[in-house]
């Protein structure tokens, strides 16, 4: 055994079953940040969505955490949003329909569109027909993949309140619409010297921003200021997404970085809009999203950053958790390539040279270890610096013939997070469906593989 081995085995705190009405509670010296960031090893595996539940309900009802922020849609998300804290307008539950309009229906559905987050909403709105209407749990959505929906919602939502402001934002939008079906088509077409939407796209949002007092007054009163959120914020996401797709053909580098820094300017947003104390927010993400990029090869090598390393720098580390999820071996809900349907794969042994494969050697089936700088022992912090290991990070896409290029980087365990829950042995998702619809995404969108 080697001496790095033997450090990580006495630092490990067993777990029991995710079912166990203790596992929750193992995880309360880690609530005292404003943001608890849950990251996942993988977009399929059934043990990391249920963890991450039992986690955050304890948040949320013992620590008075008041938002859940998904890697997913701000128009899916907020469907699921007015259902669970009974807003008016469009609901829908995961597996629901919102006036025409199922959420998480873009590949791939199986992320979000699966029984245990079906559970977790479930538990949401029951929990928020208990609390007044300023403590109920808000559901959103961080990513910016709804350029078509959210140019919609815009509209709709100026229609309802100042048509003729409606009006224009058609006019400027027009110039997007060759493009929302395939987005990505716009960012190859400016590459090649076609003028730009950064400006049409800039003037509609800039107009809801100086109205802002109009607009709210406009609605009955005590939901404006909501309807106003969430108009704002798909104006946002249009501009957002505009400069996405321009900038995915010439870095895919900064395309990462432009994904995540939107990722983190919502969640900024969102803590605006909630005051204190019902301003604290846990984020649902791929570890590749929430593990702090600058101890990942994506910031070492790649010079990319992702939301959890946004968290440290703006919000301070002090006010920041992340912890994050791992496994050996087992099965996962994935495809073989964008808009294949999904399928149960087995999953690889860990490699001998990866951090898995270290929490492995602990023949422990379930652990939470604690790395923060202040519990973790000197010892081990130093032996784990000194270790040039890699980190498994399967997203939407699994090819186990070509792991170790395709989900495999080297990574500083300890510095990325400030606890990791291993799970050995895990088994997929459990998905409302398996058939995926076909989704215009360009290849460099996400890396690793589809997170």
């Amino acid at each position: 055994m080697t001496h790095l081995q033997a450090l990580f085995n006495q630092a490990i705190q067993p777990l029991p079953a995710i079912q166990d009405e203790k596992f929750a509670s193992h995880f309360d010296t880690f609530a005292g940040n404003q943001v608890v960031l849950l990251g996942d090893g993988s977009h399929g595996t059934s043990e990391f969505y249920s963890a991450r539940a039992e986690i955050t309900k304890r948040l949320i009802k013992n620590h008075g955490y008041t938002m859940v922020a998904v890697e997913a849609d701000w128009p899916d998300a907020e469907a699921i949003d007015r259902y669970v804290r009974m807003r008016p307008g469009p609901q829908a539950a995961v597996g629901g329909v919102a006036k025409g309009h199922e959420p998480f229906k873009r590949f791939p559905t199986w992320m979000w569109r699966n029984r245990e987050m079906q559970q977790l909403v479930e538990w949401m709105r029951d929990w928020n027909t208990h609390q007044p209407v300023e403590r109920r749990v808000g559901f959103y959505g961080l990513d910016l993949y709804s350029m078509g929906a959210s140019i919609q919602a815009v509209l709709d939502y100026l229609d309802g309140i100042d048509p003729a402001a409606a009006k224009v934002a058609r006019k400027r939008y027009g110039c997007l619409e060759p493009w929302v079906d395939e987005p990505t088509s716009y960012g190859l077409s400016a590459l090649h010297g076609m003028e730009d939407c950064e400006s049409e796209v800039m003037a509609i949002l800039r107009n809801l921003l100086n109205r802002r007092m109009e607009y709210i007054d406009k609605h009955v009163p005590g939901s404006g200021e909501e309807e106003y959120q969430s108009g704002k914020q798909n104006a946002y996401l249009v501009l957002d997404a505009e400069k996405y797709y321009r900038a995915m053909y010439w870095s895919s580098e900064t395309s990462w970085t432009m994904r995540d820094t939107h990722m983190f300017d919502t969640l900024h947003r969102l803590m605006q809009h909630r005051p204190p104390p019902a301003n604290k927010a846990i984020v649902w993400a791929h570890s590749s999203h929430v593990g702090d990029a600058r101890y990942t090869s994506m910031g070492m090598r790649r010079n990319e950053v992702n939301i959890g390393q946004l968290c440290r720098e703006r919000l301070g580390q002090e006010n920041v958790c992340i912890l994050g999820c791992g496994t050996h071996t087992g099965t996962v809900a994935a495809s073989h390539d964008w808009d294949e349907d999904m399928e149960v794969m087995d999953v690889n042994p860990s490699r001998y040279d990866s951090w898995e494969n270290i929490a492995h050697e602990t023949n422990v089936p379930s652990f939470l270890i604690d790395l923060r700088r202040d519990k973790i022992d000197r010892s081990l912090r130093t032996a784990m610096a000194a270790e040039n290991r890699l980190q498994r990070f399967i997203g939407v896409i699994y090819r186990p013939d070509t792991e170790r290029i395709s989900h495999y980087s080297h990574a500083f365990l300890h510095k990325q997070f400030d606890g990791y829950i291993w799970f050995d042995q895990t088994e997929a998702v459990n998905p409302l469906e398996s058939i995926q619809p076909k989704t215009t995404l360009g290849k460099e969108e996400t890396y690793p593989f589809g997170v």
